[in-house]
């Protein structure tokens, strides 16, 4: 059981290290180095991001075992995206800091929703959420939904991005998480509300 908890920060590590791995590859300055980790860390963390963000919704619609066991490992999700995150975090402040300057204001939005993602990695124990009551889940519900739009916005930026380059990766992930927050609103108030979470 110990193993297996530790199976979502493997995976992070994994996608995360490969991420650069391939940005280093694929580059041909640093300049270009920089600008593809920050960019391929991004993706790494988001198919985490959103296993956290559907594991309760996937489960009312689907009850099964693998389902059950993906919501019963939701906090070791949550805190790998985390960590996945923070990678992407490190990438990102090298890059914007020696290569490519950007006004403060422009970087609000993502400063505000890693201050949720850390807020919800340091009261995801059991303890917090006993403390906070009916506010653990606000806070963590507000911190999914704004790491979401972030995602989101970033994504759909990039689907009408004056460079064509960008192009692909918004069209693909931009209606990947418009997919996931209408699963979760289907598990909420459609057939979903019968199935009620372990």
């Amino acid at each position: 059981m110990a193993a297996n908890r530790l199976i979502p920060f493997i995976i992070a590590l994994l996608l995360s290290t490969f991420a650069i791995a391939a940005a280093f590859y694929m580059g041909t300055k640093p300049s270009d180095d920089a600008l593809l980790v920050a960019r391929w860390t991004a993706r790494a963390a988001l198919p985490i991001f959103l296993l956290t963000y559907l594991a309760s919704s996937v489960y009312r619609l689907t009850p099964n075992d693998v389902t059950r066991a993906l919501l019963r490992q939701r906090r070791q999700w949550g805190l790998a995206f985390a960590l996945a995150h923070s990678i992407h975090l490190v990438a990102l402040l090298i890059n914007i800091t020696l290569y490519r300057p950007r006004p403060l204001l422009s970087l609000a939005g993502g400063a505000f929703a890693y201050l949720f993602v850390y807020l919800m990695a340091i009261t995801s124990t059991d303890g917090w959420k006993r403390r906070l009551g009916l506010r653990w889940k606000q806070l963590h519900s507000t911190g999914m939904h704004l790491t979401w739009a972030v995602f989101l916005v970033g994504y759909g930026s990039r689907a009408f991005h004056a460079d064509p380059a960008y192009h692909l990766e918004g069209r693909i992930f931009a209606p990947l998480l418009l997919a996931a927050l209408a699963i979760r609103l289907w598990a909420k108030f459609g057939r979903g509300r019968r199935a009620q979470p372990v």
